[in-house]
Order: C-alpha cells, then structure tokens, then sequence
C-alpha cells in the first residue's frame, strides 16, 4: 500500500513541480533556521487554517528548533522488490529507518487509510517530519514498546529567542511547571497534545513520548481540515500547518521524496542523529543544486610512444578493458517489520465467552500471531472488532481496540462488558496493516438470573378476611453468593405446593382498577438485589395460603400467608416449608 500512495503522489504534475520547488529553494538556502518569529517552529498552529480537531490557536512545539540536516543529493536507488511499498537500498546510512520507528510509521499510515481514506498519508510523509523534528527518535533509541529512552525536550519556550509559552501541564510531559517544552518524537506541545494527542499503540495511554502515539497523533493533524496528501495544494497546507515556515516545507519534502526513492530497515538504537539544528548557525552549509553535473576528472590524454628516437611508427593502442557491471544490489531476504512476518492468527485458548447483561465477562480473548511455519511473532498490532445485535462492549465502551502482541506473540483484548441487550454476538482479530487469515470467537449475553431468593424478614404474614396484610413481602435475590440485581420475576398465589396453578381465592394483589390479581409479571429486582411486592389483600376465605416467586435463573422461593378471624386459629391446608430452590 506504501508503494500504491507513493505513485499517487508521483501520478500529479502539481506534487513533482512542489518538490522541486523546494529543492530548488534548498539549493539557495540550505534550509536556514528561523528568520523570525512569524516563520519559526510552528507545528500545528495553522495560521493559514483552523484547526477543527482542537483549538484553532494551538501550537504543536512553540517554535522549537528542528534539524536542517539534508538528504544526500543522490537518493537511494529502488530495488526489485519495490512493490512491496518500501524500496532498498544498502548502501546509504541516511535511508535506514529504525524498525520500531518504521513500524510506527506504517501503523500511522494504516489507521488513517482506514479512518480518513480522503487523505492519503504516506508514511514517507511521517518519516520525512520525524527525520526533521527528532532524527527519528535519536536514532530509534526507544523499547519494545515504542516509548523512548529518556524523554526527548525542546528547550524551555521562555521568550528567550523561542516563543514565551507558560506551563499548561504542571510538567506532566515535559517535567517543567514554569513554561512549557516540545516533547517527543514528534514534538509536541503539552497544549497542543492535550487535544491532539492519540493512542497508536493499544495500551489505552496517549503518550508524546511513545514514537506509536505521536506518529498517529502527527497523522491525524496533517489530515486534518480533509487535506488529500495525494495533491500538490493538500500536501502543501498540511506541512505547512505543521510548521508554517518555507524553509521547513523545502526541508521537509526534500526528505518526503528521498524516502519515497528508497529506505530500509535498521537496528533500533543504530540511527544517525543528525548535527545541525535551526538555532545553530555555526553549522550552516549550501545545498548544491540537483542540476550540477557530477564532478569527476577528465580522462588523460593518451601518451603517443615513439621508436625511442623521437620518431617512428605510432602502435596501435590497445582495446580498454571493458568496466566491471555494477553487482545489482541483494533484495532483502526477510521482511522488514514484524506485521510482515505474519501468515495468520490463532486462537491462543480462548474459553467459553458468555455473560449476564450488565456484567463483565470473566474470560478475555486471546490471539497469537504466527508465521507460515508457527512461529509466535512479537510486536505485531491486532484489532479486535465486537459486531452482532447485542450492546456489548470493551471495558471503556469502545467497540474496536488494538492491540499489540507481546513476547509469546499473544494479544490479549481488553474484558468484555455486557450490556442490557441479550443475544449473541462474534469479535474478530484481524492483524493492523494486512491482510492475513483472522480468527472470530462468538460470545452470547444472557439475561440477568439468580439461583437464590430468601425473605428479608421472618414476621409471620396474616391477616383476617377481608381485610390486608400489614406488611409486603419482601424478598432478596442473589446468584454464587453475590447480589442479583435486576432480576426479572414473577409472583403468583399458587393453589398448593403441588399445583402451581393461580388459585382464584384467598389473597390477591390490586391492579390500577382496583380488581383482584393472582399473578404478577415484569417485576425484576433493584440495584441491590431487593424486590418488594406491592400490598396482598384477603377476601372472606379463611386459611394457609401459598405466594410463589420465580426468577430468571431458577430461582424460587414459597412464602406461606395466613387468613384468620381475630384471635381464632386458622384452617391451613397442605403448606410446605418455605425454601430456596436453583
């Protein structure tokens, strides 16, 4: 896919004329530093354009210095195997890419190609701005997460030669509770942060210090405003917006084209960082136009040997030895980031997924990525995606969560939630970035149920025909020794303990019309696991009868009441002892 936006941007005319523009400006300039305030490190501002996913007068990194280091003028060449979206080429240092980084890079480009497709980022892009504003994260110093070693800090925005930027974080970032500092890869203000900041990496954290989570964050600010980075005037506001000076646009895509020409992957912690910076002007150097011809040394005029006498006849020369062809550069022989190693996913012992409306599922899913042969493959990003009828979600009430796996290849997606919508539902894993054989686990929300009712009083329940009883019965539901709480029930005043039909006399319920009823339905418990029935008259029958509650679940529970005269013992008939039943 690397491969397909990079001949988008290279199909317009109007793209190729803007980098030549800039190399064209380069070659005056060399990429100088600030020249004054209004053209200095304005990251994110946009001062030529709102900004609708925050505040429209933010700044990214308040001016800080960048570094100006320039491509080397001769770009990499592609190798056979650039249809797999990143072209090779060993021998130049400045395009190896730290793999972590890289990867940061292209899960940023995946998740905009989904979530804003009308832009069309290219991770080059990313790369381009990453070279420029940390040197790709001092050289891929960063760990197995993609959070960098030590905090990477612009230096404290006090008005002193830098815009005056006072603390917005109390330091939470940067670590400075008086003005506020660029932080990370990608140098980010903690204000600007604050709204633009993103979660590239699953952990449900949106750090500027996690080369995953600024990338993304980056991402998503340059697509803002629906820019198309596949167009000369998209491209063009969307760099500038990220620093709205001439000099950083030159740089910038000088470097977007050297890394669409050609890069690859190296070590972590091997990068070069680069040595020159906007604010430094003992290390400014001029760029040498891309129109030069190479500089090479005319060839010797061939000596004329004589006889030894000063005359005589001239040899013929001898045919030059035709050059050596140049060995073609070797394609890589393994992928270049651990998403490229994956063949499929497995299910890595999920157990049953099931769960009562309103409560969490015990079991969570597991999925491990594996190679053609296997092999468990690490730091690969999975998303997990719950679809079906049910109102289920992860824990924090998102539908979609990634994930990245972990050492034994394994990602764990966040518990489930159940909503109060029963039914079944599926969540599938699918690998971030490519098209591989995913896994779909089925899960089912049940309704609410307990397995116990008990009365929460043991006054006797009497009352003479006639007349109503002084107390409602009150019942608890529980399910494994927990409280049930909105549990549906019903209660009926049954004719014996063996015949659970509605006997149509003794005790009765009202209804709104003030009519007798033996049976009521749609009751359910409340948050502590409590249903109180409503008040149970008597009409001249004298003796023992039988109230029966159920719920979901199985629950049961039979409460005797009693119709007698004053004073006068009652006729019972058979009444069994109340108890619990599952």
């Amino acid at each position: 896919m690397a491969a397909h936006i990079g001949r988008r941007l290279r199909k317009g005319a109007a793209t190729t004329a803007v980098a030549a523009a800039a190399v064209a400006a380069l070659s005056a300039s060399q990429a100088p530093g600030v020249t004054g305030e209004d053209n200095g490190r304005q990251a994110a501002t946009g001062a030529t354009a709102p900004v609708p996913d925050g505040p429209a007068d933010g700044n990214a990194t308040g001016n800080s210095p960048y570094y100006t280091d320039l491509p080397p003028l001769k770009s990499p060449a592609p190798s056979p195997s650039s249809g797999s979206g990143t072209s090779v080429s060993r021998g130049d240092a400045e395009a190896g890419i730290p793999a972590t980084v890289l990867d940061a890079y292209k899960k940023a480009e995946a998740e905009l190609r989904s979530a804003k497709p009308g832009c069309n980022l290219p991770w080059q892009l990313l790369a381009a701005i990453g070279k420029v504003e940390s040197g790709h994260a001092r050289g891929g110093r960063v760990d197995a997460d993609g959070t960098t070693v030590g905090r990477i800090l612009g230096p404290q925005l006090d008005g002193n030669g830098f815009a005056l930027i006072q603390d917005t974080d109390d330091g939470a970032y940067d670590g400075n509770r008086t003005y506020d500092q660029a932080v990370g890869p990608m140098q980010f203000i903690p204000s600007t942060w604050a709204w633009a900041g993103r979660d590239g990496n699953g952990d449900a954290a949106k750090d500027p210090n996690n080369v995953y989570d600024a990338a993304l964050a980056a991402g998503h600010y340059l697509c803002r405003n629906d820019w198309d980075m596949s167009t000369a005037g998209g491209l063009r506001s969307a760099i500038l917006s990220y620093n709205n000076s001439q000099d950083y646009l030159d740089l910038v895509l000088n470097w977007l084209e050297y890394y669409r020409k050609g890069s690859h992957t190296i070590p972590d912690g091997t990068g070069r960082i680069p040595e020159r910076r906007s604010d430094d002007d003992s290390h400014r150097t001029t760029s040498p136009k891309p129109s030069d011809p190479p500089r090479t040394k005319p060839a010797p005029k061939p000596h004329k040997p004589g006889n030894g006498n000063g005359g005589g006849e001239t040899p013929r020369p001898k045919p030059p030895t035709p050059p050596t062809p140049p060995t073609p550069p070797v394609p890589p022989t393994t992928p270049q980031t651990p998403t490229d190693l994956v063949d499929h996913l497995e299910d890595a012992g999920t157990g049953k997924l099931t769960a009562m409306a309103g409560d969490a599922f015990a079991e969570r899913i597991g999925t491990r990525a594996e190679t053609k042969v296997g092999k468990s493959v690490a730091k690969v990003r999975i998303r997990f995606t719950i679809t079906g009828d049910t109102d289920t979600t992860f824990a924090g009430g998102e539908t979609v969560a990634t994930v990245a796996t972990d050492a034994k290849g394994v990602a764990l997606a966040p518990a489930l939630q159940a909503g109060e919508k029963t039914g079944d539902f599926k969540v599938t894993a699918a690998v971030v970035g490519r098209s591989v054989k995913g896994v779909d686990y089925a899960a089912t929300v049940t309704e609410r149920a307990a397995d116990a009712l008990t009365r929460t009083g043991d006054t006797p329940l009497t009352c003479t025909p006639g007349g109503e009883f002084a107390d409602q019965v009150q019942v608890k539901a529980t399910y494994k020794g927990t409280v049930a709480d909105k549990v549906a029930a019903t209660a009926t005043l049954v004719t014996s303990a063996t015949d659970a039909t509605e006997n149509d006399k003794g005790p009765y319920f009202k209804s709104a019309d003030g009519k007798p009823v033996r049976t009521l339905t749609g009751l359910r418990t409340d948050a502590k696991g409590v249903l109180t029935l409503p008040k149970l008259y008597a009409d001249d029958t004298a003796g023992t009868f039988l109230l029966r509650i159920t719920t979901t679940g199985g629950a049961t529970l039979t409460v005797e009441l009693k119709v007698a005269a004053a004073g006068a013992d009652s006729t019972a008939s058979a009444t069994p002892s109340p108890s619990p039943s599952a």
